[in-house]
């Protein structure tokens, strides 16, 4: 029923910064947890960021002092905002929400190039 939707992937160049956003249709205090995922090709999806319902957030260690995720509750959205960016980085990046099932975004490319 809730539908979650990425924007603001791209091209960009090693040390760039970008700014996902993962807007939903309702409010986003329905999730227990929010989160951001990525996938490489060939490599399975991993988990990048969680923001837990009352506020704290985690990390994967490989985007830790980089990544920042949080939300704005009356926009009903998530962001993750990427700092000094790695060609490593480069995936789908996917938007998460978990009440009593899991939800999903269509995934946003972020490329970046060394």
């Amino acid at each position: 029923q809730v539908q979650l939707v990425e924007s603001g992937g791209g091209f960009v160049q090693a040390g760039g910064s970008l700014r996902l956003s993962c807007a939903a249709s309702g409010s986003i205090s329905r999730f227990n947890v929010m989160g951001w995922y990525r996938q490489a090709p060939g490599k399975q999806r991993e988990l990048v960021a969680q923001i837990i319902r009352g506020g704290s957030t985690n990390y994967a260690d490989s985007v830790k002092g980089r990544f920042t995720i949080s939300r704005d509750n009356a926009k009903n959205t998530v962001y993750l905002q990427m700092n000094s960016l790695k060609p490593e980085d480069t995936a789908v990046y996917y938007c998460n929400g978990v009440n009593l099932s899991d939800y999903w975004g269509q995934g946003t490319q972020v490329t970046v190039s060394s």
